[in-house]
């Protein structure tokens, strides 16, 4: 998935959940939108290198939009808008050997009670499938990401709605896309949210397919890469 140009910048500050502050090279302080509601931890040191997109549009409050965060090893994919269009594109170009041979293809789909699944996949010999993506930047001391970085009651809603749909014969998969080339396999993240890691492990168990994918993520675009073991 290609990125539009982005700007280099200087990370100073992370507050109020979906703003920061940043630096341009030219030494002035930008307050730019940050598009991640998670406590994204592992991902916001201040001083640390950030590409910002700039949108011209008038009717925005804040014309810039932090996209990437450099770790010191890796990029990290900071806007939770760009992992559904990199599995988008990896789904239409059959990158995804699980979910390969689905003749159609939805997004945005109501499943559940009041939650919309990413991606709806059907086909007369295969049936349906239901997809949902989640966005994983946690990078724990042990080298292993980790989904979530702070608990979350809509990634709960959305398990338990693929549970629903599993029990009603449909394929239901949740898959985890790594925003980062540093660190090594999958795992919940039991420690912040250990009502998510139990449900996750139960959803599994009744046939929720879980999967993880690495994104190699670049200045100019993102990725999908190889299938990450899951280490739970």
């Amino acid at each position: 998935m290609k990125l539009p140009l982005l700007t280099p910048a200087k990370l100073l500050r992370r507050y109020k959940r979906f703003l920061a502050d940043c630096e341009l090279s030219d030494g002035e302080v930008v307050q730019v939108h940050c598009p991640n509601p998670g406590s994204m931890r592992s991902c916001a040191e201040a001083g640390q290198p950030v590409l910002l997109s700039w949108h011209a549009d008038q009717k925005r409050k804040l014309p810039w939009t932090w996209e990437l965060y450099w770790s010191g090893a890796s990029w990290v994919t900071i806007n939770t808008q760009r992992p559904n269009a990199v599995v988008a594109e990896a789904l239409r170009k059959q990158q995804i050997v699980e979910l390969a041979g689905y003749r159609e293809l939805r997004r945005e789909v109501a499943f559940g009670e009041r939650e919309r699944v990413d991606f709806w996949l059907g086909d007369p010999e295969r049936g349906e499938a239901f997809v949902e993506v989640k966005s994983c930047t946690l990078l724990d001391e042990d080298g292993v990401l980790r989904f979530p970085d702070a608990p979350s009651s809509r990634a709960l809603r959305h398990l338990q709605a693929l549970e629903r749909e599993r029990s009603r014969g449909h394929r239901a998969v949740l898959l985890f896309l790594l925003g980062r080339e540093d660190g090594h396999g999958f795992a919940p993240a039991d420690a912040i949210d250990s009502n998510y890691g139990a449900a996750l492990r139960r959803a599994r168990e009744r046939g929720v397919e879980v999967l993880a994918y690495r994104s190699r993520v670049r200045p100019d675009n993102i990725e999908l890469c190889d299938a990450e073991p899951l280490l739970f």
